[in-house]
């Protein structure tokens, strides 16, 4: 049963790719894309690992992310804050490749995300 199942769902796939014309790179966009949602989604609740995933993403360009050191930085420090072990010494790393007045603005966005969940919660 189980190799049929596995059998129709590709098929099924594959029809669904064919029919709206999606090319299996645009469906692997597609997944990147849902990672970094699902992380936002899990940051809002204040999801350390999320936190720490965001700054991956951003710091690298990847799942989807613009590569974004600011929001990268953001994202460690939150992460760095909530207790996620290696986010401090990511957030110092990102912060090596940027200004002063990025730091500035990464550090600003942080407290308004900080702030805004604060807020959330009461």
């Amino acid at each position: 049963m189980g190799t049929d199942y596995t059998q129709g769902v590709t098929e099924m796939d594959s029809a669904w790719n064919r029919e709206y014309c999606i090319s299996p790179a645009v469906a692997a966009d597609i997944t990147e894309d849902m990672l970094v949602a699902e992380s936002l989604a899990a940051a809002a609740q204040g999801d350390c690992t999320a936190y720490f995933d965001l700054g991956v993403a951003y710091s690298t360009g990847s799942h989807g992310a613009a590569c974004d050191l600011i929001e990268a930085h953001k994202w460690f420090n939150l992460a760095a804050v909530s207790g996620h072990e290696e986010a401090a010494a990511c957030r110092s790393e990102v912060a090596d490749e940027m200004t002063a007045r990025e730091i500035a603005e990464a550090q600003r966005r942080a407290r308004e995300w900080l702030a805004a969940s604060t807020r959330k919660a009461a």
